[in-house]
């Protein structure tokens, strides 16, 4: 593994797990094993290892989703939940954290909740035959609030925004 790939990982766990504003510099060189210096002449700056993450993290995501059907992504929605844990979106943290005023990561936020939007309009197109955007913005929704609400819930709140979504579905076949 490169250093920069290192650094990115290793960022990307300590800003999950702590956050953002409570991820110093110590503890990136403390958990990367490399110097401030190094640490700086790979990640540039803070916002710029961020951003960075967010790149990684969207990258994996979306990844995952390369689903066709809606209960597809509910049980993707699920494995990620397994796997990476239900902290809750990350995109959404960073752009909490940093007040909405950092152009990178708003930019970021903007970038990766417009391709999950397209890609759950696809899926519908792909469930239904047809263009449906409210079903689409419900299907968003329940996909969101399964995201936050897994924090506290854990897997079944996932589970159970499968299970609306699969009425949503059926109705619109119907």
């Amino acid at each position: 593994m490169d250093i920069k790939t290192k650094l990115i990982a290793a960022a990307e766990r300590l800003f999950d797990r702590h956050g953002f504003t409570a991820t110093g510099i110590d503890r990136l060189t403390q958990a990367t094993g490399m110097s401030s210096r190094t640490l700086y002449k790979h990640a540039g700056s803070k916002t710029a290892l961020i951003a960075a993450v967010l790149s990684e993290r969207d990258r994996r995501f979306q990844r995952r989703l390369a689903v066709r059907s809606v209960d597809g992504l509910f049980a993707a929605l699920g494995d990620w939940v397994r796997v990476e844990g239900s902290r809750g979106c990350l995109f959404l943290r960073a752009h909490g954290e940093t007040g909405g005023d950092t152009p990178e990561i708003a930019a970021a936020l903007s970038a990766h909740k417009e391709q999950l939007r397209e890609r759950i309009r696809l899926i519908v197109i792909n469930e239904t035959g047809g263009e449906n955007p409210a079903l689409a913005e419900q299907i968003l929704l329940l996909f969101e609030g399964a995201t936050a609400t897994a924090v506290y819930r854990g897997a079944p709140a996932v589970a159970s925004a499968r299970a609306a979504a699969a009425t949503l579905v059926e109705q619109a076949r119907s």
